[in-house]
């Protein structure tokens, strides 16, 4: 069974687990299939806000599709997740992302 399949399955059984959602998001990156990626990262943060690492991954996404505002505008509310959840080291990632986009 692929990856893809797997997860699928146990998202069946806990379809708000946010680790497998990602991890289903980052395999239609590898996919090069950046809308369902994308829907799965906005469903996921949309569900559970506080999740940052997907911030970085949804911003560069956004980034590869042009749209650069959206891209910051991400980087921008993970960081603000990162800060509120001292996770420093995804704060560092997220404003790295954020100041080589905006600088």
């Amino acid at each position: 069974m692929d990856r893809i399949a797997q997860i699928k399955q146990f998202l069946v059984a806990t379809p708000n687990d946010s680790f497998l959602k990602h991890a289903l998001a980052l395999e239609y990156i590898k996919l090069n299939d950046d809308v369902t990626a994308r829907q799965l990262f906005e469903e996921l943060l949309a569900h559970e806000p506080g999740y940052v690492g997907s911030y970085y991954h949804l911003g560069k996404l956004l980034e590869r599709a042009g749209d650069n505002a959206a891209a910051i505008s991400t980087y921008e509310k993970g960081m603000a997740m990162a800060k509120a959840g001292n996770e420093r080291h995804a704060y560092n990632e997220l404003q790295s992302a954020y100041e080589d986009l905006v600088y």
